[in-house]
């Protein structure tokens, strides 16, 4: 844990260090929110991380977007992930999803990348595979702009569960 004083002090690079993997392979976001500080709170922190995924062009939110891995069940394909999102995707039940789940959510996912061109996103906090596989099928009836937005906005809730746990 970090203090949100001592991420005030830090260089613009130590800066980016501490913040690495809040939002998925994308230190681009730190580097252009450490303009911003001071941060008096973590929600001021937050706000301004999010601010600057929103002013990005669509091509860089499209990169974030694309950076982040597929939610899947294990069983079906391993995927390399980042530690947190490992650890969402466990605590999620990902892992021991049935079978049944594990095709269902492998299905929809490739649907989903064919019909909008970027991994289905979802901050599966407090979720289990019913609930991400039930969520997935509604989006997928949606406009790609709207897909887009939404994704954005998932974006944006894992990065607050991920600076919750990383600073005190």
């Amino acid at each position: 844990m970090i203090t949100l004083a001592a991420l005030n002090a830090m260089t613009v690079p130590e800066f980016v260090s501490a913040l690495s993997g809040v939002f998925e392979h994308t230190d681009w976001i730190a580097q252009r929110a450490a303009a911003a500080r001071p941060f008096d709170t973590v929600p001021r922190l937050l706000e301004a991380l999010r601010s600057t995924v929103a002013q990005a062009t669509e091509a860089d939110q499209l990169a974030l977007i694309r950076a982040h891995p597929q939610l899947r069940a294990r069983s079906v394909q391993p995927a390399a992930l980042t530690a947190a999102s490992a650890a969402e995707q466990r605590r999620a039940g990902l892992e021991g999803a049935t079978p049944a789940e594990a095709a269902r959510l492998a299905e929809l996912n490739s649907a989903y990348q064919q019909r909008f061109g970027f991994p289905f996103i979802l901050a599966v906090r407090g979720l289990d595979p019913a609930s991400i596989i039930a969520c997935c099928e509604s989006r997928l009836t949606r406009e790609r702009a709207d897909e887009l937005a939404t994704a954005l906005v998932e974006i944006g809730r894992i990065a607050g569960f991920r600076l919750a746990d990383r600073i005190g």
